[in-house]
């Protein structure tokens, strides 16, 4: 599946199914974290006063400008409906001041701004990413171990967790096979041969031991993002010995992951559940 028809479907789903959502929550909590139109975010709140356990909602695209926070909201205010807050993030992207390293410093400065919500219990946070998404919110639970330079070092909030829904877990991997065409090129600025040290840095499956649950869910159907990324970063992962887990749904694409109607956004919905309690 190319890149174009990726997104194509992506705002077919964004503009159809997703947007009779009913209302969220108690309220939206508009968080603005940075100067940059981009360096927003929107924390979907579930009814009350009291605090509660968040998840981190990161949108895919191939890291791309073309299509951003949208895709994530639906996915925020679900998650709200269920007792969760929904923390729907964007981030500079490729095309509008995106790359390396500023996605990952605005993805590591959003999930930090949580520290200042009144209502959120700092000590039950987890990332829920798609495609692209997933990437970084694999990325972002291990940023405790980059090292002090690095883009994303030396989180206020650390992940308890990821949910990773379709991810590109392997960029190198995902460079050879032009998963998204040149999308990971674009992402780093170069390939892992010009610039190993990002790929390094980067890469979720070149971090491990992240020692942080990881929770893989992958549709047996994806034309955008082979099932072969999830299940390489688990066989990696469990050499090392790090607690990841693989739910492979069967004749499942890439798209029902992020439709709130799906009982595949209901798997994942499911895991982040299980790695807060």
């Amino acid at each position: 599946m190319s890149r174009r028809t990726l997104l194509a479907a992506a705002a077919s789903l964004s503009l159809g199914g997703c947007s009779s959502e009913p209302a969220a929550s108690d309220g939206v909590v508009q968080v603005r974290y940075g100067d940059d139109e981009s360096q927003i975010a929107e924390l979907h709140l579930p009814p009350g006063t009291a605090t509660v356990p968040v998840a981190v909602v990161i949108h895919g695209g191939f890291w791309q400008s073309a299509y951003g926070m949208s895709l994530a909201t639906p996915l925020a205010a679900d998650l709200a409906r269920n007792g969760i807050a929904g923390y729907a993030i964007e981030y500079r992207r490729v095309g509008n001041g995106g790359g390396w390293p500023a996605t990952f410093e605005d993805v590591a400065a959003a999930i930090d701004a949580l520290a200042d919500q009144p209502r959120v219990e700092l000590g039950k946070v987890v990332a829920i990413g798609h495609s692209a998404g997933g990437h970084l919110a694999v990325w972002a639970a291990g940023r405790s171990a980059l090292p002090p330079a690095a883009p994303g070092a030396a989180p206020r909030v650390q992940l308890r967790g990821a949910v990773s829904q379709a991810g590109v877990l392997d960029l190198a991997a995902a460079h050879r096979e032009q998963v998204g065409g040149s999308a990971v090129q674009e992402l780093l600025g170069g390939t892992p041969d010009s610039d190993p040290d990002r790929y390094a840095l980067a890469s979720p499956i070149e971090r491990l031991p992240l020692k942080v649950p990881i929770a893989l869910v992958h549709g047996t159907r994806d034309a955008a993002v082979p099932l072969s990324q999830s299940q390489s970063y688990l066989a990696a992962a469990r050499k090392v010995g790090d607690p990841v887990t693989l739910k492979e749904l069967a004749h499942v694409g890439h798209f029902e992951l992020i439709d709130p109607r799906d009982e595949a956004w209901h798997t994942c919905r499911a895991e982040a559940t299980r790695l807060l309690s």
